[in-house]
């Protein structure tokens, strides 16, 4: 009988490692198909929360933020690029790109998540690619309303729940309990309320940790 799991999966949209995390956890999950029966709770958490609706200059924000130069930021970059292709995912920041609030698209997956997690789940890859693959500007209400309308999602409804400013306490409160739980950097991957898988792992460290957190938990 496959080992129920419950994975709260706390990240950003605008978190490049996340990007590489989430497709590294899926693909572990595929591989532990029958083994585990896992569901992915997704859980918001803001990089930039005081980001303006302009954005910012995406190297410049980088270089000020973690006091790096501009051949470290290409080199962080190099490194983010080679890890999301081997996943399948185009890591296409460059020079010029931006970096953008996430607040409203935090907003959007937790009502997404109220009615379906797999519907959330395709809602924050599609989010993703828009920011990392495509720049889009993820603070934009009208391009929210097109990647939610991409994925099954009605755009009235959408557009009502954005305009309405609805889930901000809920985000904000699940924020802070994850703050309060000591996240503070993401991904991070916590399994069964208990075990901590920090950082964009690669799957085959997603698949043995998550192997050996199903048979402890069998223990039980």
């Amino acid at each position: 009988m496959a080992a129920p799991l419950r994975i709260d999966f706390v990240s950003d949209v605008a978190c490049p490692w996340c990007a590489v995390g989430l497709a590294g956890l899926r693909q572990a999950l595929a591989a532990l198909d029958g083994e585990v029966q896992a569901e992915i709770h997704l859980q918001p958490f803001e990089l930039n929360p005081n980001l303006s609706g302009e954005g910012e200059d995406a190297g410049e924000h980088i270089m000020r933020k973690y006091r790096i130069d501009e051949t470290q930021m290409d080199a962080n970059r190099a490194r983010i690029r080679e890890r999301a292709a081997e996943l399948g995912f185009a890591y296409n920041v460059r020079r010029g790109s931006r970096v953008w609030n996430t607040f409203d698209a935090h907003r959007l997956l937790h009502w997404a998540q109220l009615q379906d997690n797999a519907r959330a789940l395709e809602l924050k890859q599609a989010l993703l690619r828009a920011y990392f693959s495509d720049g889009k500007n993820v603070s934009d209400r009208e391009v929210l309303v097109r990647i939610a309308g991409d994925v099954g999602l009605d755009a009235h409804e959408t557009r009502r729940v954005l305009d309405s400013g609805k889930y901000a306490d809920e985000v904000r409160a699940q924020e802070l309990r994850f703050q309060q739980a000591g996240i503070y950097s993401v991904p991070a991957t916590i399994v069964n309320d208990t075990y901590l898988i920090p950082g964009g792992q690669p799957p085959e460290v997603f698949e043995r940790a998550l192997r050996e957190i199903a048979t402890e938990a069998a223990k039980i």
